[in-house]
């Protein structure tokens, strides 16, 4: 049985390096031609020029907020321009439309991403196979199945290593262990927190699970502790990194040391909010270009926090190393598998004009998140909490309680979310 789900998982750091920015200039000419916003980001440059790391550098970083921003402005018909029902849903960045799209899917914000009929088209069937999946098994996918890729994401890197799936998705506790102990699937895919739940529901329930043997997390922070619990109960547990953008960026797998980069795309460790490339080593945010003719994305900048590893894996895989998810870049912060921005509080904050100010509190350790809305409110009625609860609810597809502070009470120090979960 094969280690590697590719051969070219080893191939010499000379030798990926070459075949990545020797496809570069034709994928950015591509991408020009077919997705407006993507020609505005390369305006006055030659793709052709482009074909070493330091000239990535020229191109500028556009962040998930101004993806936000630019769907938004074409949504709501502020750019001035005529334009093709596709490029006002996705912004511009698309590079195909209905019909050539398998699916199409939501984030907060609203951010709109779409999916193209390529076999694994989100790049996770590497990340499954690292984890000992293999063709043959039955896959019990616990991420969701509407408005984000999650649930997509798994079923179809399952389906390109052979796999079924089973299509658990989230809540119905009881259930869920009623079906794996019925189906007898050999993995897991879906967040920690949530297969966490159904072990200790089964151990209520007097269930034995002794199917589950691995598990690809992602969605959350997945911490040594945590791996150990699992470990505990005969699972091995991975982490993936990835974002509905981009799809898989990185990957964990035997060695535990870090996680290995995807292929096909090129990462860069940026100063936060600028575009410079950091030393190897030097924490940063992540950039990802990706060479996804479908969805082409250029110097994206996830927000996330992380840094290069030196050297090369133990397991034999030759790609980069990443420390792994080290916090957030901005305020944006992620909950349950879900991101939370600072925008989402200020609409909450609109909507209810007895708020003067307010800061979302997250607290808690992985598994077990806590979101607390403190918001200043000179009279904290019953009905007025129960609707900003809702609003939160709405706004946000999370559950926050709410914590009603005299007003002027809170720091006048610009936060809005304030991450003081811990992640040991």
């Amino acid at each position: 049985m094969t280690t590697y789900f590719e051969e070219r998982e080893r191939a010499s750091a000379p030798e990926r390096e070459q075949a990545l920015l020797g496809r570069l200039p034709a994928a950015l000419k591509s991408a020009r031609e077919r997705a407006p916003a993507i020609a505005a980001q390369l305006q006055g440059l030659d793709p052709d020029g482009i074909r070493g790391r330091s000239d990535l550098e020229r191109i500028p970083v556009v962040r998930k907020s101004e993806l936000l921003q630019a769907q938004l402005a074409m949504r709501q018909g502020r750019t001035g321009q005529d334009l093709p029902a596709v490029s006002r849903i996705f912004g511009g960045y698309s590079a195909i439309g209905w019909g050539e799209a398998a699916r199409v899917f939501a984030s907060p914000g609203p951010i709109y991403e779409p999916e193209s009929k390529r076999p694994d088209y989100w790049g996770f069937a590497r990340a499954l196979y690292a984890a000992g999946f293999r063709s043959g098994e039955l896959v019990y996918n616990c991420f969701s199945y509407h408005f984000t890729p999650a649930g997509s994401m798994m079923e179809t890197a399952a389906h390109a290593l052979g796999c079924t799936v089973f299509p658990g998705g989230v809540g119905q506790t009881e259930q869920q262990v009623q079906a794996i102990a019925d189906l007898a699937p050999a993995g897991y895919t879906g967040t920690p927190s949530f297969l966490k739940i159904i072990l200790e529901k089964a151990d209520e329930m007097g269930v034995k699970l002794p199917s589950l043997t691995r598990a690809l997390f992602s969605g959350e922070a997945f911490p040594p502790s945590l791996c150990k619990w699992f470990a505990g109960r005969g699972i091995a547990g991975y982490q993936a990194y990835g974002s509905a953008d981009l799809g898989m960026i990185a990957y964990e797998t035997p060695a535990r040391e870090g996680l290995v980069l995807n292929e096909d795309i090129i990462l860069e460790i940026v100063r936060p909010g600028g575009s410079q490339a950091l030393p190897q080593g030097e924490v940063g945010e992540v950039v990802v270009t990706t060479l996804n003719p479908d969805y082409p994305l250029l110097r994206f900048g996830t927000g996330d926090l992380s840094a290069i590893l030196p050297g090369v894996s133990p397991c034999g895989r030759t790609n980069l190393r990443i420390r792994g998810w080290m916090g957030r870049a901005d305020q944006t912060t992620k909950v349950r598998g879900m991101f939370v921005h600072p925008g989402q509080i200020a609409q909450v904050v609109k909507r209810h004009p007895e708020v003067g100010k307010a800061r979302l509190v997250v607290s808690g350790k992985v598994g077990s998140d806590v979101m607390v809305l403190k918001a200043e409110v000179a009279d904290p009625a019953a009905d007025l909490l129960l609707g900003i609860a809702a609003s939160v609810r709405e706004l946000t597809k999370l559950r926050a309680d709410i914590e009603a502070v005299e007003p002027g009470s809170l720091p006048n120090d610009g936060k809005v979310i304030d991450d003081i979960r811990s992640y040991e």
